[in-house]
């Protein structure tokens, strides 16, 4: 890590961890440690809108914070994920400079290593009035399972080394001097989010309600439903205290009640607030937060499951809710969370069931509101054919349907589609063998459709 010229900060915090790892520490959070969080407890977004004047007051005193990090490998993307095209020629970095303008409000970008130049370029290229303050997330060495020592790939070096999980971001802020450049310009509130989620804004109601709280960790959650099973969910430990559990965090024989939506009612949107002074304060005192552990089994070359067994050492930066002495969740809507992790949610965010308003916020579309269908739609493409961009924008090279009277959406097989479609209610589409099917020009779907 020295000879790679990591910050000494990034060294003492990996160092902490690498500790726990060969002492046998595992990062499991138990059942019987931990206290389910119930709706009482919990602030709803629906009552917030009185701290919305407050909100704008500050809004010259706030950041926001885009995690840039991902490049999008589960859709078979090799660059930023950001640079993905969303609407109208915009991608999701193109929406989120131009909140950030609309708003009138300072933004940060935190790039890995991988996405960093990328990203450049293509902010080189929005023409805007406001310039993003950039830094960079660290890097930890991935360790090998037997024995503990540093992971070695001579052939490619960069396979040696593991991006330490958005936690890092608190690091990343301290030791790039960004944090202390926002404190010294009187920036005290900080909003971050993922720079796929563009459900997440700025919402002034909630910095209103963040700020005249006098909190310094919020943390943004919502009601699980029986898509959400993996997703981190909120707890208290049994000094009151809350806490974040992830997937990985769980002992396989407690996977069961982390999946029980009634017993563990919400999740981790990673949309997250923090009282920038309140951060410094809690960095000075050991140089970095000291996050719980989050040991990923995996292996060396993630695309070579022969390669040699390693961990890698993350953390979640959500966790940071039981480190900070007044800190607090609220319960929001999905609205506020639809990310594009694949290529089905990247079918709904492109078709007309979200649109882009004015002032550069996707929202739903509002004749499906008032048709009261569910804020998301349920779309499960055949991944044999739409699993990667590629393949993804050769289906639907002459434009994505219309969706935003559509409920559900299934396509098993190799299917094809022309422009002007309009799908509604719950449909599937069938198309057996590997043959090219084809949804021609102007149609209307709706129910079962066998090709």
């Amino acid at each position: 890590m020295a000879q790679e010229n990591l910050h000494p900060s990034v060294i003492d915090a990996f160092s902490y961890y690498y500790k726990q790892v060969v002492s046998g520490e595992t990062g499991f959070v138990f059942d019987k440690d931990i206290i389910p969080v119930t709706h009482d407890e919990i602030t709803h977004f629906i009552h917030l809108q009185k701290y919305a004047d407050a909100g704008r007051r500050i809004l010259k005193k706030s950041v926001r914070i885009i995690l840039n990090g991902g490049l999008g490998t589960s859709m078979g993307l090799s660059g930023p994920k950001s640079l993905l095209e969303v609407k109208k020629n915009r991608s999701f970095l193109h929406i989120l400079v131009k909140q950030a303008e609309r708003q009138r409000a300072k933004l940060a970008i935190m790039n890995s290593f991988s996405t960093h130049g990328p990203t450049l370029a293509a902010l080189s290229h929005i023409k805007s009035n406001i310039s993003p303050l950039i830094f960079h997330q660290n890097k930890f060495p991935k360790v090998l399972r037997h024995g503990f020592a540093p992971a070695n790939c001579p052939e490619n070096h960069a396979l040696e080394w593991n991006p330490p999980g958005h936690g890092d971001i608190f690091t990343s802020l301290y030791i790039s001097g960004t944090l202390q450049k926002l404190l010294d310009e009187n920036i005290e509130y900080a909003f971050i989010s993922n720079s796929d989620n563009l459900g997440a804004t700025l919402d002034e109601s909630l910095l209103g309600y963040f700020y005249e709280n006098n909190l310094s960790f919020m943390m943004e959650v919502a009601e699980k439903t029986p898509s959400d099973l993996k997703g981190g969910h909120l707890a208290r430990q049994k000094d009151g205290r809350l806490i974040l559990r992830e997937s990985s965090q769980c002992p396989d024989d407690e996977l069961d009640a982390f999946q029980n939506i009634n017993r563990y009612k919400f999740f981790n949107t990673n949309n997250i607030w923090v009282h920038l002074p309140s951060l410094h304060d809690q960095i000075k005192k050991e140089s970095c937060l000291r996050l719980p552990l989050i040991l990923n089994p995996k292996t060396l070359d993630p695309n070579n499951e022969k390669s040699d067994p390693v961990y890698q050492v993350e953390t979640a930066m959500g966790a940071a809710i039981s480190l900070f002495e007044n800190s607090q969740a609220v319960n929001v809507p999905r609205s506020r969370f639809f990310p594009v992790k694949k290529c089905n949610a990247l079918l709904a965010v492109r078709s007309d069931c979200y649109v882009l308003s004015k002032n550069e916020k996707l929202t739903i579309h509002p004749d499906r509101i008032s048709a009261n269908l569910t804020d998301t739609i349920n779309i499960k493409l055949d991944p044999r054919f739409y699993r990667s961009i590629n393949l993804f924008e050769e289906r639907f090279k002459e434009g994505v349907p219309s969706l935003f009277k559509c409920e559900s959406l299934t396509v098993e097989g190799n299917v094809f589609f022309e422009k002007n479609v309009t799908i509604k209610g719950n449909t599937r589409i069938t198309k057996s063998g590997t043959a090219k099917g084809k949804i021609e020009q102007g149609s209307v779907l709706e129910g079962e459709v066998i090709l």
